[in-house]
């Protein structure tokens, strides 16, 4: 069947006629690529003359209808190996207003977000233009409907992430990827100036040819694209959620989007997927996909390939093979830059350690009224004496990581005071050289400062990278956060905060009472994974108290040991490290 005409009313709808006089209703992203003239072919069950969303399946050259949608399960993997925790998921192309209304409101967290309005609205009683990063309310009470994200362009076009089990207070669209033809012209830096046309120098120039250029008519414009390669322009991933690997995983689907579907245009084989990310020198997740990086921009921006097939990976290895640039960098840009500490030098040993505390307890200065009612109880004046262990020993080997666990007052706090330096009342406790950090609410408190979070976090550390790698690692990895003082932050927020602190110090061994005291049960999670997996990297020792389950399956500790009666029971992780 041959396509007769178009319309495209919004991103979310549009309509095409075919020969027969049938009309699919369908996105207007997707009817935008389909021209007069073009064969396609049409599967339905249904004999009428307008077909809705779920009543047909069409194919040109590649799939087109239903839209492109996986679902999957994401394991979050412990720091040593095994699933901690996962996730049910769908990657699919945004299809229906609600996914494009919840990109709007995702799009002002995106690093390169340089509007303070991200959408444009139309109201459809007075047709006003309305700018807004969430759905609005017109002045005369009429509906607004999303007319344009601000940045993309015609082409553009859009997968969403979306939660598929998920708590209460859980958004349903983590994240969005935006996919797009190939620019028209790049150019590369280099130390003798600027080379044009380098991407024509590495690859067939017709893979990137003709592509979309803009102009007062769109759909000219679109009629004309017929590429080998794609760009991914955007990857917005929801703050709270960016250190579960889902940037990663809307790269790798995308990948699947263009080469089972040849995306965005869907009129030729995709040869490469290539991307521009200035953030990419502060984050790994392109290169943990498999992109390359091959040469900054003229603007000093870093451009990484993809290679789909065996012919674009065979270009590719010979410019990072033959390019006197490419030789020095071999396709790797981004450096991990926390690094690993020194470490401790040897275990840490309590041998036959007694530890207690004894208060005197007097009813001076109260009330009659209340002293009253306690000698009602038999409370007099006397001297209560606690012993909070007896005989304890443990070994702790360097690098490892600990979790005290045990009911309130059972002695958590009090063994963490011991591997500050507290001395024990009898045994033996052996501290080998090492700094030592610790937060124990009340007591050893962190110093937050009045400066922005990663100012704060780049002046002890001397190095911007590293200082972003610690606050991503703690969920801290919303850039527009990262300028944020620590009196704009939640009681959430401040403790992430205060743990980057605390990993600014680059500790040997790091105490931590109370962990993930104040953050709900998926943020807990996260934090803990990220900071369990940063201190196996660094070799830092880590001890923490909690007594949350979900924390302690994501920390996946060397040791668990649980405190009361005075003693302590240990009991080792099973299996080895992976």
């Amino acid at each position: 069947m041959r396509v007769l005409g178009r319309r495209v009313y919004w991103r979310w709808y549009g309509e095409v006629l075919l020969e027969g006089g049938v009309t699919l209703r369908m996105t207007g992203d997707v009817a935008k690529w389909l021209r007069p003239g073009d064969r396609v072919r049409l599967r339905t069950e249904f004999k009428k003359p307008v077909l809705g969303f779920d009543e047909y399946a069409l194919e040109g050259a590649f799939p087109l209808w239903p839209p492109f949608a996986k679902t999957l399960e994401h394991v979050r993997e412990s720091p040593l190996g095994g699933e901690a925790y996962r996730y049910r998921l769908k990657v699919r192309e945004a299809t229906y207003e609600s996914d494009f209304e919840a990109i709007a409101e995702l799009e002002q967290f995106h690093y390169a977000s340089e509007k303070e309005v991200v959408a444009l609205w139309v109201c459809t009683q007075c047709h006003k233009t309305l700018l807004a990063n969430a759905k609005p309310l017109c002045d005369c009470g009429g509906e607004a409907r999303l007319k344009e994200i601000r940045g993309s362009t015609p082409a553009s076009r859009f997968l969403v992430l979306e939660l598929v089990e998920r708590l209460p207070f859980e958004p349903q669209i983590l994240g969005y990827l935006r996919l797009d033809p190939p620019i028209p012209r790049m150019h590369r830096r280099t130390p003798e100036g600027v080379e044009r046309d380098i991407r024509e120098k590495i690859f067939p120039r017709d893979w990137f040819h003709p592509t979309y250029e803009g102009g007062s008519d769109w759909e000219k414009a679109l009629d004309r694209v017929k590429t080998a390669a794609a760009r991914i322009a955007r990857v917005v991933v929801h703050p709270d959620y960016r250190s579960e690997g889902f940037g990663a995983l809307l790269v790798r689907m995308a990948l699947e989007w263009a080469k089972e579907r040849g995306a965005p245009e869907g009129r030729r084989e995709k040869h490469l997927v290539y991307t521009i990310a200035q953030m990419a020198r502060y984050h790994p997740f392109f290169e943990k996909v498999g992109f390359r990086y091959l040469f900054d921009t003229a603007s000093g921006r870093p451009v990484l390939f993809y290679p789909l097939t065996e012919e674009a990976e065979g270009y590719l290895e010979r410019f990072l093979r033959e390019d006197p640039y490419a030789q020095e960098h071999g396709g790797r840009l981004f450096r991990p830059r926390f690094g690993r500490v020194e470490g401790l030098k040897g275990p840490i040993r309590l041998e036959g350690v007694h530890k207690g505390y004894r208060s005197h307890l007097e009813l001076k200065g109260l009330s009659p009224e209340v002293r009253g009612v306690l000698e009602a109880f038999g409370v007099k004046a006397r001297v209560v004496e606690r012993a909070v262990l007896r005989g304890a020993s443990l070994e702790i080997p360097p690098g490892n990581l600990v979790v005290l666990a045990g009911a309130s007052g059972a002695g958590k706090t009090t063994l963490l005071r011991l591997l500050l330096g507290e001395a024990p009342d009898r045994g033996e406790v052996v501290l080998p050289p090492g700094k030592r950090v610790a937060y124990i609410p009340g007591e050893r408190e962190v110093d937050l400062g009045e400066d922005p979070i990663l100012e704060s976090a780049y002046r002890k550390l001397g190095d911007v990278g590293a200082a972003v790698e610690v606050l991503n690692r703690v969920g801290l990895s919303d850039a527009v956060l990262y300028r944020a003082r620590p009196k704009e932050l939640s009681t959430g927020q401040r403790e992430r905060f205060r743990l980057a602190l605390l990993l600014a110090e680059r500790p040997d061994l790091l105490l931590i009472d109370e962990f993930a005291a104040h953050l709900d049960v998926p943020t807990a999670r996260r934090v803990a994974l990220g900071l369990g997996k940063l201190c196996r990297e660094a070799g830092i020792t880590l001890v923490v108290a909690t007594h949350r389950p979900e924390v302690i399956a994501a920390l996946d500790p060397d040791l668990l040991v649980y405190v009361g009666y005075g003693g302590l029971t240990t009991l080792p992780r099973r299996g080895p490290r992976t």
